[in-house]
């Protein structure tokens, strides 16, 4: 047996979807970025139940309603992980028991993006499932443990995500719902809403792409609708790009968004050291100040 060396031309063929999380407030348009979606290629994984804004869309759905649906869905749309025991969710045990249930995996080929609205409900789902299992309960008196059931949920959601994260040929976004907090020293700061701060404080490591979908209000003109993709923003809303290819504001079009993360022609642009100066953020749309 050789060593199993892929060469650059090998990985530079494969095909291979982008993985990101969509935060926003309540309300900015968050679920209507399915529009933007190709209806033929785009599946959407509701959670939230709140697809009016959304109801011309001509695209595919599919409503889990418990966890253990969630958990069925993403192993079905991932394939199974062989490093996992039989008795593990995403296991070859468990993907070969839902294929029995939801039939041939091929089914999902025509898809390239994977819509899941919203990891907020997946995590209420997540909560309530980790709420009823034994580790949730004290060995010693019987008696509901809050730690145990937190520290289960964060497993558990973290197990989601890295999962649908290695489905490399597939787009996976997942939506969030933006909170907007004040800490001690009367500092605002946002964060994604999700039960327990472990899978808040560990999604924007296990994704590519972290992108704030927010309504910006310049100096001057109109207030607009944008998506924020830099880390260094000057509303410190959460972001991320690990493609290198955005600009800090792009136009609200998540199509539009993976069409110029996927573009060759695009060079990567590297993170810049040292003194820059600092520029007023242009609106994508008018491309002025």
């Amino acid at each position: 047996m050789s060593l199993p060396i892929i060469s650059a031309d090998q990985r530079l063929q494969e095909k291979r979807g982008i993985k990101g999380v969509l935060l926003g407030g309540f309300g900015v348009g968050k679920t209507s970025l399915l529009y933007s979606l190709p209806v033929n290629s785009t599946l959407f994984f509701d959670l939230e139940a709140g697809d009016l804004a959304v109801q011309e869309w001509g695209g595919d759905t599919i409503r889990p309603k418990t966890w253990a649906e969630c958990r069925d869905f993403a192993v079905f749309i991932g394939g199974p992980n062989p490093a996992l025991a039989d008795e593990q969710a995403y296991s070859q045990a468990h993907y070969d028991a839902v294929c029995e249930k939801f039939g041939d995996p091929s089914a999902l080929d025509k898809y390239e993006t994977i819509f899941i609205d919203s990891i907020t409900v997946a995590g209420r789902l997540c909560f309530q499932w980790s709420k009823q299992q034994p580790q949730s309960f004290s060995d010693k008196t019987g008696k509901p443990d809050t730690r145990g059931t937190y520290g289960l949920h964060g497993q558990e959601m973290i197990a989601f995500l890295t999962h649908l994260q290695h489905t490399r040929n597939k787009n996976i976004w997942f939506v969030g719902i933006l909170d907007e907090k004040v800490d001690d020293f009367n500092r605002r700061y946002f964060q994604a809403q999700i039960e327990g701060a472990k899978t808040g404080n560990e999604l924007p490591g296990i994704v590519d792409q972290v992108i704030t979908m927010a309504e910006i209000t310049p100096e001057e003109g109109e207030a607009y609708r944008a998506f924020i993709t830099h880390t260094s923003n000057p509303w410190q809303y959460p972001a991320k790009d690990r493609s290198g290819k955005l600009d800090m504001i792009e136009p609200p079009d998540l199509g539009l968004l993976m069409q110029k993360i996927n573009n060759p022609a695009i060079n990567a642009q590297r993170p810049q050291f040292g003194d820059q100066t600092a520029v007023q953020p242009q609106n994508p749309i008018t491309n002025k100040a």
